[in-house]
């Protein structure tokens, strides 16, 4: 059993229909600090994508959708958000109650504050500041299932009791997902999270023994600029006319049904 971080930020309550990455257990977004609402998101290739703007502060929205606790191991260009570490599953994280939501707005500095996420050139990101550019662009949360004691049940009378055998170990799940993307592309116009003011965000310190080794499940978010989310054809393009042109449509409507 682990001391890890129990969010004491209140729930939210919201009724947005669609979410950045949902599963059966958590889901997760990404939302702009300055306007509350959830960026948007395009799938392509598998994949999710949200489209960021250099100097935009954003927090990731974490809803626990089950009415267990649950961890969440959270990782922002491949390092960890609490610890600072190379991001792995096994590592620190946010404990969420049962239906619990709260917002994440920066990497943990102590048990009192953090610093601001926000979107940056590939330079100013933090993963790259450190000497850790290759996973930059990616936001990743592995959930863990909190281990409940099984209840014994009542044995017939004259039964013997005997011990099961220990269950097998998980075998750790596959920590890292490949981002070799774009690599046409030179390394300042990618996007990346960097590490900004303080902020106050007090949380503590709470017990929570995993109920496996390996993740019950991991939800990704991939984000760049529009303009790179454009260019590689994740977010299509509207359709331009460089002059104006003289037959655009058909027959003349009334002007109220414009």
């Amino acid at each position: 059993m682990r001391k890890l971080l129990a969010l004491l930020a209140l729930s939210i309550l919201f009724g947005c229909a669609s979410v950045a990455d949902a599963g059966r257990l958590a889901e997760v977004e990404i939302v702009s600090r300055a306007s509350g609402r959830k960026l948007e998101t395009w799938r392509h290739g598998g994949r999710l994508y949200v489209a960021g703007t250099p100097g935009e502060r954003y927090a990731l929205r974490l809803v626990n959708r089950s009415g267990g606790r649950l961890l969440t191991v959270l990782s922002v260009d491949g390092v960890n958000a609490v610890s600072g570490e190379t991001a792995a599953t096994r590592q620190s994280g946010y404990v969420l109650g049962p239906w619990q939501s709260a917002e994440i707005r920066g990497w943990r500095k102590s048990l009192d504050d953090v610093a601001a996420f926000y979107f940056t050139a590939l330079p100013d990101a933090y993963a790259a500041r450190t000497g850790r550019p290759d996973n930059v662009g990616v936001i990743g949360v592995a959930v863990f299932r909190e281990y409940v004691e099984p209840r014994p049940e009542p044995m017939p009378y004259g039964a013997l009791s005997k011990q099961a055998p220990a269950a097998p170990r998980a075998a750790e799940a596959a920590a890292s997902d490949a981002v070799g993307e774009a690599k046409s592309k030179r390394e300042a116009e990618r996007l990346g999270t960097g590490h900004g003011e303080r902020l106050n965000d007090p949380t503590r310190y709470t017990d929570f023994r995993r109920a496996g080794e390996a993740p019950a499940e991991v939800l990704t978010i991939h984000y760049d600029s529009r303009e790179n989310l454009m260019a590689r054809g994740i977010i299509p393009r509207a359709p331009r006319h460089s002059h104006p042109q003289p037959f655009p449509g058909g027959f003349v409507p009334d002007p109220g049904h414009f």
